[in-house]
């Protein structure tokens, strides 16, 4: 399975997804699917999590990119592989060309996850880090390649990427063949349009629904123009969707055989992976837990069985805490409150005992005597709380009020 450049926007077809899964057996797994008791009730029908983020590497890029590297002809593997990325495609190209047996160059932005960089390099892959954001990094990837004769290797933008993310659809119908309804997140669109093309063409009645994080989501205006437009400065703590235009190859296909994409906010996608990793039991990254975030946003409006997919989970770790907390602040369970109190020995101490009583958890104090805003007998007061819940924290408030505080934030 091998395309030139001329014929790059060849149609992807059911025999290619069917093709891809055999070139794939050995290689990639068959990933789980883990029921959800929490969205099934939520959603009122079973809920399916298709778990990519098990995928060897930590996310379904591996398909696509060894179909594609496998497909090369003998010369063009011998010139090696090039690609572009701040992290899971990176690592399914590194990888995939250590297991086919060809050199690979991966150009990665100079603030990528050091995690991603590592475990880019351990996949056997010569890592550059160049420029501040990915459109800066492709340009130098495809630089390279022009230079030199490598073979750049797309992330998305290719019949043979297609059919190999297509492969999970098919998994998804051997594993519940009575779904009603698939939600996967979209960047270029690579996954979303190999999904439609291997299930639609064996279950049309099936629906499928994209989801894009607001801050980044190029394909609504895209879709609605008839041709690929470009978002400016997408903006999305998904780095794994956050993708300024939709690729021309996948593009098509997503217009012609996804039902839906809706967008999702950056709280969602906080609550989203708050809930697959307390729920769950799994990690999983903002752009892996799109589709659930989804679900969230408006749980009445899918027809079950659904499945999610949860493309990937290679998260950072300082991301994770961030966003995990910002997750339980949408979720009303941490709270911060400034107040002003008399600077007297054991005035502290008798605020805490006020929290204390209402069961609040003090996460951080800040004691603040000196500003020139304060007056002479004063001092500020700035506290971090974990709480129950949005009913608990009116409770703290509450609490503080009766105590005769003056909560200023």
């Amino acid at each position: 399975m091998s395309y030139s450049t001329a014929d790059s926007l060849r149609p992807v077809t059911l025999d290619d997804v069917r093709g891809a899964q055999k070139m794939l057996s050995g290689v990639a797994r068959v990933t789980a699917m883990e029921g959800s008791r929490h969205l099934s009730q939520m959603v009122g029908a079973p809920v399916h999590l298709k778990c990519e983020n098990l995928q060897r590497t930590g996310s379904f890029k591996l398909r696509g990119a060894y179909v594609r590297i496998a497909g090369l002809l003998p010369e063009e593997r011998a010139a090696g592989v090039v690609a572009a990325s701040a992290g899971n495609h990176a690592q399914g190209v590194a990888l995939a060309s250590a297991l086919l047996g060809v050199r690979s160059t991966v150009f990665m932005p100079k603030g990528a996850p050091l995690p991603k960089v590592s475990a880019t390099r351990d996949y056997g892959a010569e890592v550059r880090l160049h420029g501040q954001v990915v459109d800066e990094t492709l340009t130098a990837a495809q630089e390279y390649a022009a230079e030199t004769g490598a073979v750049f290797i797309h992330p998305f933008d290719h019949p043979d990427i297609i059919a190999g993310q297509g492969t999970v659809g098919l998994e998804i119908l051997e594993q519940c063949p009575e779904a009603r309804t698939i939600v996967v997140g979209i960047g270029g669109g690579g996954l979303a349009a190999g999904i439609a093309v291997s299930v639609k063409a064996l279950r049309p009645d099936l629906k499928i629904i994209g989801v894009q994080a607001e801050g980044a989501a190029a394909y609504p205006p895209s879709l609605a123009a008839g041709r690929p437009v470009t978002v400016e400065n997408p903006a999305t703590m998904a780095d794994g969707i956050k993708v300024g235009r939709p690729g021309d190859v996948p593009f098509g296909i997503v217009g012609d055989l996804v039902d839906e994409v809706r967008t999702v906010s950056e709280d969602e996608l906080s609550a989203a992976l708050l809930l697959c990793l307390e729920r769950a039991k799994l990690v999983v990254e903002p752009a892996g837990a799109s589709p659930v975030a989804a679900l969230l946003s408006r749980p009445d409006s899918f027809e079950g069985p659904v499945v999610a997919v949860l493309s990937g989970g290679n998260v950072d770790p300082v991301l994770m805490q961030r966003v995990l907390r910002h997750g339980m602040a949408a979720q009303g369970r941490y709270l911060a409150v400034r107040l002003r109190l008399t600077d007297r020995p054991g005035a502290l101490a008798t605020l805490l005992g006020v929290l204390s009583v209402v069961d609040a958890n003090v996460l951080d104090v800040s004691h603040v005597r000196t500003d020139p805003r304060l007056g002479l007998t004063e001092a500020e007061v700035e506290l971090h709380l974990e709480t129950k819940g949005p009913a608990h924290c009116a409770e703290v408030g509450q609490a503080l009020r009766e105590a005769g505080y003056t909560v200023m934030g």
